[in-house]
């Protein structure tokens, strides 16, 4: 099915959510963050990077991102780590993609499928339930 075309039948729906579920099988290793590069000068008087107008040292890399709240970042031992975590990293975007494309149809779906109707109306426990979560949002 072309990606322009938007299934509208729950069936459809129910087998685009299979297709979306399926890819998140395929996915490769990830990681959350984002690469940097930074140019730096090391602070040496006597260095080629002190002249003015030297570009400074080769640019270091660096993956940052958020463990508890905080900052991290990770340097690369070599250009083979970069690429390792480069390839990390756009997987993890394209694992985010999935999941927003996969809420999306879900959202389609809960739209669209029916209520099942259940005997009888709400039960002692569920009314209970209800009049108590009322009461909390009017600030009783």
């Amino acid at each position: 099915m072309p990606e322009c075309l938007v299934p509208e039948s729950l069936t459809e729906l129910e087998l685009e959510r299979t297709k979306l579920l399926q890819r998140f099988l395929q996915l490769g290793d990830f990681r959350p963050g984002s690469i940097t590069a930074s140019l730096r000068r090391c602070g040496k008087a006597t260095c080629h990077c002190a002249r003015p107008n030297d570009p400074g040292h080769q640019p270091q890399f660096r993956l940052s991102r958020k463990v508890n709240g905080k900052t991290v970042n990770e340097s690369f031992a070599s250009p083979g780590a970069l690429r390792k975590a480069q390839r990390e990293v756009a997987e993890f975007q394209r694992w985010q993609q999935l999941g927003q494309q996969l809420v999306a149809v879900n959202q389609k779906i809960c739209a669209l499928r029916p209520v099942a109707e259940e005997g009888g109306g709400w039960t002692p426990q569920e009314k209970k339930r209800l009049l108590r979560s009322i009461g909390k949002l009017r600030g009783k």
